[in-house]
């Protein structure tokens, strides 16, 4: 069937060729096909698993070895192997645990890489060795040496690239940076950060508890500014001077400086006996300081962990460096776009109000806007919109963009909803920096016999919805046309409706309905039902509601809503 060199099971002779190539590694090594199947191990990793080759050639990987910190079946879903697995890309991961033969977990790191064995067919190379795991008795499978080797060292500077150059939030970028140092390299890791006001900031200082990282709330917190003369190891680091082993003894002596204090009240409080300490740099200037200390372990750092936790700080700091640059540009874009934003107009029988909310993750802004202003026959233009892009350049285009509809809607001497829309998208592509764009909008007035009637075009964007008092809720479907910048010359349709006394108006960008855990008909859905169960609100609590209960979890678009409610008809009581 196999041995633990090679396996030669499902794979034939291609399992004899890979295993062949498997046995000189000294770590363990197994190779996957495109179901995931064994194809192939090598005696190391067969020895650290305590599972012949025949068990596990032919077995899917996943299903026979994958399991969380209780012993758990993993799902495939929280595969950390499986996104890399499927793009065919490489990945690493340092928290891992694989069942042993005899039902025992074997906590491991691994790296995968895509694996070529000139067939064109996909294969990946898994390599995995033991890893420590705090607070666990040492034996045969976790027994390890405090300080990592040379290719052990590579990987985690490759990782520490991977992971903090794939977030654009500093905050995830700091809790990644402790994952991947604890407990790898120390029991404790201690973060100070420079605002961009020049004051000191401890922002994390976390601990290894039982294999699990836990904040010292007590311990973070502001600090004193930063000495300029100051010998003390963390004043020099915050300086961007020089890295640095310290221990308590470095703090006994009376301290200098109200840094040199907290670092003493550090010590004291964790218990550490070793500490490294070294500057987080970023591209033009001292963006912090790292700590990292031991104090359960015995060993000492020695100036080659020093070495190690410069090159970590190295990439810690173009990370930040990148966040903080996004992060400023677009609050830039959020500031930009909320004075752009308009304040509603008062009108007579009507109760108008809106919201703009950014995405939770940071990583949209810019696009999508509202607009409410009287005409000139005394109707209330009310439009719904969303620039393509995500960012000061969506922003920019969105203001010009209202600008010109503002004009063309203010002139349009009686034309319906429709034929200004013409009009703007004959413009938008010539006087403009608008490539494309979606809008709905709307001319709201009273008709012959005094009721509120509503007429609106549609340009690419999701329907209007009417909720009525009584609570019942529609889509507006009619008026629909392309959206703007298809350079088409098709006359725009309009539709028309009376609005009932007490219903309300809801026009709302794409960010409330769509999300990569729902299909667009199933957000319509979800904002048609909220959105009549809330009818009998007041006009702002039903908004501040309906986007609190329809807006997906998994968002990842910012948000424009502007809701309209109408009174009895015009000029009555």
């Amino acid at each position: 069937m196999g041995t633990a060199d090679g396996g030669a099971g499902p794979g034939g002779e291609g399992a004899d060729v890979i295993g062949a190539a498997l046995a000189p590694i000294g770590t363990g090594a197994y190779v996957v096909d495109g179901r995931g199947k064994i194809l192939a191990v090598n005696a190391v990793a067969a020895r650290m698993l305590d599972r012949p080759a025949a068990e596990l050639v032919g077995s899917d990987a996943h299903d026979l070895l994958h399991r969380n910190a209780r012993g758990e079946t993993l799902p495939t879903s929280q595969c950390r192997m499986r996104p890399a697995f499927l793009a065919g890309r490489p990945a690493q991961d340092t928290a891992e645990w694989f069942e042993k033969g005899d039902g025992t977990l074997l906590p491991v790191a691994w790296s995968i890489a895509p694996y070529d064995t000139g067939t064109g067919d996909t294969r990946m190379l898994v390599l995995f060795h033991p890893r420590e795991v705090p607070g666990a008795l040492p034996g045969p499978a976790v027994a390890r040496e405090g300080t990592l080797d040379e290719l052990e060292r590579l990987a985690l500077l490759a990782e520490t690239t991977t992971q903090l150059t794939s977030t654009l939030s500093v905050d995830e970028a700091l809790r990644r940076l402790v994952s991947l140092v604890l407990p790898r390299l120390a029991d404790w890791a201690v973060i100070d950060l420079i605002s961009e006001r020049d004051e000191v900031w401890r922002t994390k200082v976390v601990h290894v508890e039982g294999g699990v990282p836990v904040s010292r709330r007590d311990l973070e917190g502001p600090m004193a500014p930063v000495p300029a003369e100051s010998p003390m190891p963390l004043s020099r680091a915050l300086r961007g001077v020089s890295s640095t082993i310290a221990g308590p003894e470095t703090y006994e002596r009376s301290p200098d400086s109200g840094i040199a204090v907290e670092q003493r009240r550090l010590f004291e409080a964790t218990g550490m006996h070793s500490a490294v300490i070294a500057p987080i740099r970023g591209l033009r200037e001292v963006l912090g300081a790292l700590t990292l200390g031991r104090s359960e372990r015995a060993d000492a750092f020695t100036p080659a962990d020093l070495t190690l936790l410069e090159d970590i700080t190295r990439r810690t700091g173009l990370a930040l460096d990148n966040a903080r640059l996004y992060q400023r540009q677009r609050k830039v874009a959020e500031t930009m776009q909320r004075y752009l934003l308009p304040q509603l107009p008062r009108v007579p029988g009507l109760e108008m109000t809106s919201r703009y909310l950014p995405a939770p993750d940071a990583s949209h802004v810019g696009g999508d806007w509202y607009d409410a202003f009287s005409l000139e026959d005394g109707d209330t233009a009310l439009v719904i919109g969303d620039v393509s892009g995500h960012d000061l350049d969506a922003a920019a285009g969105m203001a010009q963009l209202r600008n010109v509809l503002r004009s063309y809607a203010w002139s349009s001497r009686n034309e319906p909803p429709g034929a200004v829309v013409e009009r703007v998208d004959r413009a938008v592509l010539r006087i403009t920096d608008v490539t494309m764009a979606t809008l709905v909008l709307a001319f709201l007035g009273t008709d012959e016999e005094g009721r509120w009637a509503l007429h609106w075009t549609n340009a690419g964007h999701p329907p209007p919805l009417l909720v009525t008092r009584e609570g019942v809720a529609g889509y507006l479907t009619d008026g629909g046309g392309m959206l703007l910048g298809t350079d088409t010359d098709r006359p725009r349709a309009d539709g028309s409706t009376v609005l009932p006394p007490g219903s309300t108006l809801v026009l709302y960008t794409d960010g409330l309905i769509e999300a990569p855990s729902q299909t667009i008909d199933d957000g319509l859905e979800r904002l048609r039902r909220h959105a009549a169960a809330l009818a009998h609100r007041p006009v702002g609590e039903f908004t501040d509601e309906l986007l609190h209960r329809a807006r997906p979890a998994d968002n990842d678009d910012d948000v424009a809503l502007l809701a309209v409610r109408v009174g009895p008809r015009p000029g009555r009581a």
